[in-house]
């Protein structure tokens, strides 16, 4: 399946609300939820307008993940951007459509060759939920290592440039 990752923007907000919605229960399986708020217009264009002022003041850099028609397959988001020392904290999900194809494999090695160096990250950080075992896979194919596993049962990866 041929993908490409792109900035998140306003005119993205119709499409991503209805791709949130439309995958709020595949999600909810396998990682915390949102909360009910989230899934109402309203708030979910706040969150977007939020989000939006973060990637202008260059704290995260939100992208979608999207197939050659345009269609979003999932979010690839670095948040907590510490310039200073290069870091980042990496965030993501790919719907119900897309999930085991490779989709997330194929963007997270997209966002480590296009994104991290302009934005100047030399380490990401990332975690999961125990279960979470494709998206462990995903991280590991990536060269993420495992580094620990904390109190809340999250298992911690570490990918360093």
């Amino acid at each position: 399946m041929s993908i490409h990752i792109e900035p998140l923007k306003q005119q993205d907000a119709p499409a991503l609300f209805a791709f949130e919605c439309k995958n709020r229960e595949f999600f909810e399986r396998t990682v915390p939820s949102r909360g009910e708020a989230y899934y109402h217009c309203d708030y979910f264009q706040n969150s977007l307008q939020a989000l939006l002022a973060e990637q202008e003041q260059r704290i995260s850099c939100f992208t979608l993940i999207k197939n050659a028609a345009g269609d979003i397959l999932g979010r690839m988001n670095l948040v907590d951007l510490d310039h200073e020392r290069g870091s980042a904290e990496l965030g993501y999900r790919v719907g119900a459509d897309a999930a085991g194809k490779g989709v997330a494999s194929q963007a997270l090695k997209l966002l480590l060759t296009e994104y991290i160096q302009p934005l100047g990250i030399r380490e990401v950080q990332a975690k999961t939920t125990a279960e979470n075992i494709a998206s462990q896979k995903v991280l590991l194919k990536n060269g993420f290592v495992f580094r620990e596993t904390d109190a809340a049962g999250f298992w911690h990866y570490c990918w360093t440039r």
